[in-house]
């Protein structure tokens, strides 16, 4: 019986560090399959639609990345146990992707940036008081908050369900939603996508900011209905986006968000998973589903993460 690695990611880094962590398991790399039959559990990240289908004795998938809603509507996905990574070094990556844009909007660096195209001498005032919220209140987005208290931000955040992080003001549930963007001036979206998310930066919830606020997206592309985005921005109420995925991904070349001078594109570079990092709790998933045991970090597919 074998293991499949199924990613996007160079397989040689990953086979190594997953080797050392699974002694005596026979790994196979896609799309070097074998006997469908013979593979017992999938390590993916982003495997194309219906293929985990195919291996009739499949007990289990253990995903590589945090995001796990591509897989979550993939409805040809076996009914196995599903697990999704929770990876401290990229829980800080993508953290400090936050504070990087976070930082970078505050201290106006988009206009300064301009200003030297232009060659102009253009000194900014000291920026006044801003609060950081944060849409997406788990293991990203908490690291993130406690980042930016540290640097004497004031800090809100707005998840599904009521958080407790000592400095930061709490919002749950979609009426609490506009009061959480009322006060907020630097947006930072670090939600999963579901069902409940999809579209949630739209035409109402930006009109919901105060006027000048900035928008950073190191969740999902699928967040933001980029029509209402563009409006927005055009229209002044909010001055800088920092997009770091999108749907589709990348962006059609004729896309307006590339060209666009208060939008910043990254190529979905917020963080990615490390193999050293990932190859241990992604090999004790393996072990647990070999053995018939619960898997860490299960996907609750009704929820969507």
């Amino acid at each position: 019986m074998s293991v499949l690695l199924i990613s996007r990611f160079d397989p040689d880094e990953w086979v190594r560090a997953l080797v050392a962590h699974l002694p005596g398991v026979h790994l196979r790399v896609y799309p070097d399959v074998g006997d469908p039959a013979a593979i017992e559990v999938a390590l993916v990240h982003r495997p194309q639609p219906g293929l985990l289908r195919t291996f009739p004795n499949l007990k289990a998938v253990v995903g590589l990345f945090a995001g796990v809603d591509a897989m979550v509507n993939d409805p040809d996905l076996p009914d196995v146990p599903f697990s999704r990574m929770v990876d401290p070094l990229l829980t800080r990556d993508v953290a400090h992707y936050i504070v990087l844009h976070t930082l970078r909007h505050y201290r106006e660096q988009p206009l300064l940036e301009a200003s030297q195209r232009d060659g102009r001498w253009a000194p900014r005032p000291p920026p006044p008081a801003a609060t950081v919220g944060i849409m997406g209140m788990g293991e990203i987005g908490g690291l993130a908050a406690r980042m930016l208290l540290d640097l004497g931000f004031s800090v809100r955040g707005w998840s599904r369900t009521p958080k407790s992080i000592p400095g930061v003001e709490s919002f749950a549930g979609r009426d609490r939603l506009p009061a959480f963007l009322g006060g907020t001036h630097l947006l930072a979206m670090a939600l999963p996508l579901t069902a409940a998310t999809a579209g949630i930066l739209n035409r109402a919830t930006l009109a919901a900011l105060p006027p000048g606020a900035t928008v950073i997206n190191a969740g999902r592309g699928g967040h933001v209905v980029d029509a209402d985005l563009l409006t927005a921005l055009d229209r002044g109420h909010i001055a800088h986006a920092t997009l770091d995925v999108f749907s589709p991904e990348p962006p059609p070349a004729d896309h307006p968000f590339w060209r666009h001078p208060k939008v910043t594109i990254t190529p979905h570079t917020a963080g990615d998973p490390r193999p050293e990092s990932v190859a241990a709790l992604a090999a004790d998933n393996v072990r647990r589903a070999l053995a018939g045991k619960p898997l860490l970090y299960p996907v609750d597919r009704a929820r969507g993460y």
